[in-house]
């Protein structure tokens, strides 16, 4: 099961798994993404499910082996003015959402005393800079839970691995860099600090990677014996920004 398929990694990885053989459940926050995409992709199941609902409660009838928690939302600005329903509702997301669904899942799993999550973090969960702090919260959270997780459930016979990508060419980046600009202008706390943050947008958007990268990963991922804590794609991202 994939969520967040309706674009981006969750929509790739969906097909990629599916052209391998895999019964997918492709899971989309609307069900006009849902639509759609049963249109384009009728090998693949395609629910509705959005992650921060009661929508969640269904998937406990699933027989799920392999969790890929995608679904996910972005936002941009500095950390004193960004607007605290912005940071609640990613929090509502990325964490929130995030865990409600995967508990959901992990009943049958436990039951099965078998199954993996893959949780897409991102280079952001090891690493926080001007502008992307509030998406980096979520993301280190994630961190805590993932690895919390994978040691909690490694004797039941439960994998949990995260996934940590740098920045790729599926459209999220950019409108995550553009978010901030909704409410964020020169009256702000930090105004004269437009410049700086529209440096930083640009800096992240420039040079974007081919997601097929990510994608081959959460491939192997699905597939291998056993993962690693994390998964950083590309493999020398760190190297790259001397996180290492």
């Amino acid at each position: 099961m994939v969520t967040g398929a309706g674009s981006g990694f969750g929509k790739l990885a969906a097909l990629a798994l599916a052209e391998r053989g895999h019964h997918v459940i492709a899971t989309t926050e609307t069900e006009e993404q849902a639509a759609a995409l049963r249109a384009e992709a009728p090998q693949l199941t395609v629910e509705k499910l959005d992650i921060t609902t009661d929508d969640v409660r269904k998937v406990e009838g699933w027989d799920i082996d392999v969790l890929i928690d995608n679904a996910g939302a972005g936002q941009t600005g500095p950390i004193a003015d960004v607007p605290l329903e912005r940071v609640r509702h990613l929090f509502e997301v990325n964490v929130f959402g995030t865990l409600s669904v995967t508990q959901a899942v992990l009943k049958g799993m436990v039951a099965r005393k078998s199954g993996r999550v893959i949780i897409m973090s991102s280079i952001a969960g090891v690493l926080s800079a001007p502008a992307f702090g509030p998406y980096a919260m979520t993301k280190h959270a994630l961190e805590a839970m993932g690895k919390a997780m994978r040691a909690e459930l490694a004797p039941l016979g439960i994998d949990v691995t995260l996934i940590n990508p740098g920045p790729y060419l599926t459209g999220f980046n950019d409108r995550m860099a553009d978010s901030m600009w909704e409410w964020f202008s020169d009256k702000s706390l930090n105004g004269s600090e437009a410049a700086l943050f529209k440096m930083i947008g640009e800096f992240v958007t420039t040079g974007q990677r081919d997601p097929a990268e990510v994608v081959q990963r959460l491939v192997e991922l699905v597939e291998a014996e056993t993962t690693t804590e994390n998964n950083f794609v590309p493999s020398d991202i760190r190297e790259q920004l001397n996180l290492a």
